[in-house]
């Protein structure tokens, strides 16, 4: 199996996120990660999906999705021309002994440190998946008390956007 990142653009209507994600469900796909949120059209959101399966099934599946009465458009975004990023947020001890050691590998990988008490701090970081099993290996060893990670955002390179005429399709058959 592979894995795939899959831009869905639909109505920003209710229950549309739970048909989108049954449909991967009923089809037995594991879902790696899975974001959604408001574009800059506010009739539209972008759900992010991101499968391990193989090429055939999943074209199986985007057609399925295409049938969706709200899904405006599905683009596969590949690597090499997409950036991919994650949010994490990681909770780690954090006392007068280790902190200056916490707030090196912190400036290291460009992360931020958001939040501070005696025993504690909470370091916020984005960056592709890879970066941040990094920058959490490279805190492990001062205690990782708490890890929240985002599901995979993802976004084509180049100034081209999916967006604007998808949207201009949803307007015209409105």
């Amino acid at each position: 199996m592979s894995r795939h990142t899959l831009s869905v653009l639909v109505e920003n209507k209710p229950g549309v996120l739970t048909r989108v994600a049954g449909l991967f469900a009923r089809r037995a796909f594991n879902i790696h990660s899975l974001a959604v949120g408001p574009t800059e059209h506010e009739e539209i959101s972008r759900i992010t999906v991101v499968v391990d399966v193989e090429e055939h099934p999943l074209e199986q599946v985007t057609k399925q999705l295409n049938k969706l009465i709200h899904v405006i458009k599905i683009v596969e975004l590949e690597p090499e021309s997409s950036v991919h990023r994650e949010l994490l947020l990681v909770k780690v001890r954090a006392d007068a002994a280790t902190r200056t050691g916490v707030l090196e590998v912190v400036e290291m990988f460009r992360a931020r440190v958001v939040d501070v008490v005696p025993e504690s701090v909470v370091i916020e970081a984005t960056g592709p998946a890879a970066k941040l099993d990094s920058l959490l290996a490279a805190l492990e060893p001062y205690g990782v008390r708490e890890i929240v990670k985002s599901g995979t955002l993802a976004i084509g390179r180049g100034a081209r956007s999916i967006t604007d005429r998808a949207f201009e399709r949803a307007v015209r058959s409105a």
